[in-house]
């Protein structure tokens, strides 16, 4: 309410902290915030004090009473018309500086035009005063609320033009081969990128696989050894073998299977077996 001396902090009014794991920034919703309110920093957030659209201010941990910097309302004007109180409004932006993961998923192609998925794991901070500023001034914040979810949509194409650099380059079977130049890659683009918005790259995690579960099987064959059609062979001698089929072993080894050749074994079995038998009278 306007004219009352107000606490600003991330905490509602039942106790509930508005920054949770997945929220980098989260502007305080109440528009009244006047001189004299006092500004409560937990230790894991920045505050930045803006009144329009002026940066005023960048708060660490602590509590402050926030004051007009300039033209203040002097003496019984201000008494008797805002109880004491400046007229001039400000806005508050609440900015975490724990640790995030920042996550992305999408899809490469190999030397083959084979598609590759990729899993990226990013953990990420804003360390200083500076870089909340930064933060605030290049990253838009629709609403009232800055989401991990929102900087994965500005990482993500970064994230995806490092890894498509050395998987195109590279032969399926060997894209495993490359992940030590993959993950600098991706750490080094990041890092650059992220670091214009005052966010700190800490650790990446990278996981490339092949898309298709087929195709992660013939590799997996291939990694005991076996050639392109010996693979394949074992494979399919695998599906058949699921599916109760007699012939698997036949395909496995590369050997037709014949049932004619069956029958004339079953019937040379009942003949040796008449012969060993007496004939009873």
């Amino acid at each position: 309410m306007a004219g009352i001396r107000q606490v600003i902090s991330t905490l509602s009014n039942d106790g509930e902290e508005k920054m949770g794991p997945s929220v980098v920034a989260w502007r305080y919703p109440d528009a009244n915030i006047l001189n004299g309110s006092l500004l409560t920093v937990e230790s894991n957030h920045f505050a930045v004090l803006k009144s329009r659209g002026a940066i005023l201010n960048v708060y660490e941990t602590g509590q402050y009473t926030v004051t007009t910097p300039d033209r203040p309302v002097l003496g019984s004007i201000q008494q008797a018309f805002f109880g004491g109180q400046s007229p001039f409004q400000y806005e508050v932006l609440f900015i975490s500086r724990a640790k995030l993961i920042l996550n992305a998923k999408g899809i490469a192609f190999s030397r083959e035009m084979a598609e590759m998925a990729y899993e990226v794991n990013c953990y990420i901070h804003v360390d200083s005063k500076d870089d909340a500023l930064k933060l605030v001034q290049h990253m838009p914040l629709a609403g009232h609320t800055l989401s991990i979810q929102e900087v994965d949509a500005y990482a993500a194409p970064v994230i995806e033009q490092s890894i498509n650099k050395v998987v195109q380059m590279t032969p399926l079977e060997q894209v495993n081969e490359r992940m030590p130049d993959i993950l600098e890659l991706v750490k080094d683009h990041l890092q650059e990128f992220l670091g214009v918005y005052g966010i700190t790259l800490n650790d990446v995690k990278v996981l490339v696989f092949p898309k298709d579960q087929r195709m992660k099987e013939l590799i997996s064959l291939r990694a005991f050894g076996l050639s392109e059609v010996d693979a394949v062979r074992y494979y399919v001698a695998m599906l058949m073998a699921e599916r109760g089929v007699i012939s698997a072993p036949n395909m496995a080894v590369g050997e037709p299977f014949h049932m004619g050749a069956q029958w004339a074994f079953d019937g040379a079995a009942r003949s040796m077996a008449a012969v060993k038998e007496p004939v009873k009278p």
